[in-house]
């Protein structure tokens, strides 16, 4: 039940980022007087609308995106009449850009002449379609906020939550003894079992180190495998040294994903859980958390294709498992969220993990959208910054103002991109269904 409570709320948090998006283009294109005409939550059949002024609002059934529609998005062609398109052309690309060009120009009626899209100020236009990705950036930053300073991050803490029994090696690495309650071959008991650790006990320090937090514990322990020493720890209000000597074990080496890069290491090993408690941040670490996480986004999204061909290869057609910071659909991010709920943890871990998930996914949407492809919002934001430029150049050459930018040009390669965003969504969507991602 708490499952589907999970996926009902995390797919309401992505239409909410979906009506946010265009609210973000919705606000500023009727403040500066262009008549919009729909705005959509989704896509394909209408649910319900709602006429209000001039504008259509309304909800699709296919939760994958929305939309606003303005008048005059693209210019006519440089034969046509101002703000009409008669132009007739031959060829597939050719008819595909005069329908494209006529279906702008069908809502337009008497008045409308100086409330069109592609008539705006440079500057005006940029605002519109940066509206958009700014409400996911916005939306982001307060997702983020409530989870590191409302909520804060778990660190972990000197407290002992739970005592492994066994040394780990490569290929029994969680340590857990046969059903006999023997560590298998090859492996030992571990010094934390051996010394009498108990859980709820916290360690204050490492011979005569004394240790402020966890890492600190732990950076020494790994390395100094070998080494006799003891442990101070406080137990029930009282201060008891426990004589260890810490382990050798070898163990995989991991990436920042969490990956194994199929290297090992040798250090030292106690054989302890610790505990975890939430460390609120001040609201000014939340930009420089966001940025880092900016920077792996992008390097996502710069792999995002041979990630995809991975998916298909290596999971689907080759059966490989998931990989955790693989490409996810809101398919997937919406069954991610009732994992997330049914997890058996703090109630405030759960809400932090939650929303966190979706600032992450308006962030990546956020990057995704500024790509400067149509039919992205980039791509717009690029052809009117590429008119603006050949306008001043124009003005510095002394020359007549050359016009907008005939973008209607470029609609072979939206639709060519469309098409490819679309094939990906569909994998993503399929894998998805078929082999989800599990935080298990």
């Amino acid at each position: 039940m708490l499952e589907v409570i999970g996926i009902i709320l995390f797919a309401a948090l992505i239409g909410l980022s979906i009506a946010l998006h265009e609210i973000g283009h919705l606000v500023p294109a009727k403040k500066f007087g262009v008549r919009v005409t729909e705005y959509m939550v989704g896509f394909g059949p209408t649910l319900w609308s709602k006429v209000r002024g001039e504008t259509q609002y309304g909800i699709k059934g296919i939760p994958l995106g929305g939309y606003i529609r303005m008048i005059g998005m693209l210019p006519p062609a440089p034969d046509d009449p101002e703000g009409r398109s008669r132009s007739m052309s031959t060829g597939r690309f050719a008819t595909m850009v005069a329908q494209a060009r006529a279906a702008s120009f069908d809502e337009v009626v008497p008045g409308d002449e100086n409330r069109m899209f592609y008539k705006l100020p440079v500057h005006r236009r940029v605002i519109i379609m940066l509206g958009g990705p700014i409400m996911n950036l916005l939306l982001a930053f307060v997702l983020f906020a409530i989870v590191l300073v409302g909520i804060g991050l778990p660190k972990p803490s000197l407290s002992v939550a739970a005592v492994i029994p066994c040394t780990p090696t490569m290929e029994q690495p969680t340590g857990q003894p046969l059903p006999s309650g023997l560590c298998p071959t090859g492996t030992q008991s571990t010094p934390a079992a051996m010394a009498g650790l108990e859980v709820d006990d916290t360690i204050l320090a490492v011979g005569d180190i004394s240790v402020a937090d966890w890492d600190a514990a732990t950076t020494w322990i790994s390395q100094n495998p070998g080494v006799r020493t003891s442990l101070a720890v406080e137990r029930s209000g009282s201060v008891i040294s426990l004589p260890i000597t810490v382990a050798e074990v070898t163990r995989p080496e991991y990436d920042i994903n969490g990956r194994e890069t199929g290297a090992s290491q040798t250090v030292g090993f106690l054989g302890v859980r610790p505990g975890f408690y939430n460390q609120r941040e001040s609201i000014l670490a939340v930009p420089g958390f966001m940025w880092d996480l900016t920077v792996r986004s992008v390097e996502a999204l710069i792999s995002l294709p041979v990630r995809v061909y991975e998916l298909v290869t290596d999971t689907l057609i080759g059966g490989q498992e998931r990989a955790i910071d693989g490409p996810v659909s809101v398919v997937g991010a919406s069954r991610l969220g009732g994992e997330i709920a049914a997890m058996e943890s703090p109630l405030n871990s759960k809400i932090a993990t939650f929303l966190g998930l979706a600032a992450s996914l308006n962030l990546f949407l956020f990057l995704f959208n500024l790509l400067p492809v149509l039919p992205l919002d980039g791509g717009h934001v690029a052809g009117a910054l590429y008119e603006a430029l050949k306008r001043f150049y124009a003005r510095l050459r002394g020359r007549p103002d050359p016009g907008p930018v005939d973008t209607a040009r470029l609609l072979p390669v939206a639709y060519v991109v469309a098409g490819i965003l679309l094939a990906m969504g569909v994998i993503v969507i399929w894998a998805d269904l078929v082999k989800p991602i599990s935080l298990g």
